[in-house]
């Protein structure tokens, strides 16, 4: 394992993205329990473009325009829903301490689809892994699955210190008012910048 696929691994989970603003707004939606569930849900999501990368399926969003355009538009499609969900949810970011907790299946579904509906995930497998194995390895198959174990390793990582961070400050910032308005609609443009950044991509 090299330290230079530690670093470069590290570098893009950590930088914002669509996994990073759904386990935000979870974990100040519903806390810690929460976050770390997006976290987990988020990072399901790798599991289908990684494997779509070693068995060759990514060679079809490559070089099949359509299937590519159908799947990214499918996901600009969700975001802006996400969007729509979150400006019209209005408890969505209501503290209540005797509440029931989200269904765990709830969240991780709608983590996984996140990252399901991102072509560019598959793109940047395609792009990244085989960078760090060798042509002509010999099992350069079980390689790639380690190598894409230890990305959604530090992926669930990242992402539920990301949570569980935004669920340790929620009861000082979501308890305002204005505050949960401007956090809703922070999210929500969030949603559309992404969903805007993928459909131009």
């Amino acid at each position: 394992m090299s330290l230079a696929f530690l670093l470069t691994t590290l570098v893009v989970v950590v930088t914002p993205g669509t996994g990073v603003v759904y386990t935000l707004a979870a974990g100040l939606s519903h806390g810690r329990r929460a976050g770390v569930i997006a976290a987990l849900g988020s990072t399901l999501g790798v599991v289908p473009h990684l494997l779509a990368t070693i068995t060759g399926l990514a060679a079809l969003l490559h070089t099949s325009a359509v299937a590519y355009a159908v799947v990214k538009y499918l996901g600009v499609a969700y975001l802006l829903y996400m969007a729509w969900a979150t400006l019209r949810d209005k408890d969505a970011l209501t503290v209540e301490t005797d509440a029931a907790p989200r269904p765990a299946l709830r969240v991780i579904t709608s983590g996984v689809l996140l990252n399901l509906l991102n072509p560019k995930l598959t793109m940047f497998f395609v792009a990244f892994l085989p960078q760090f194995v060798p042509a002509g390895t010999p099992g350069s198959t079980g390689l790639m699955l380690r190598l894409g174990a230890v990305f959604m390793a530090l992926t669930f990582v990242v992402f539920a210190a990301y949570g569980m961070g935004a669920a340790a400050v929620r009861d000082r910032l979501v308890a305002r008012p204005r505050v949960t308005t401007g956090l809703r609609r922070v999210f929500a443009v969030c949603f559309v910048g992404l969903s805007a950044r993928m459909a131009v991509a």
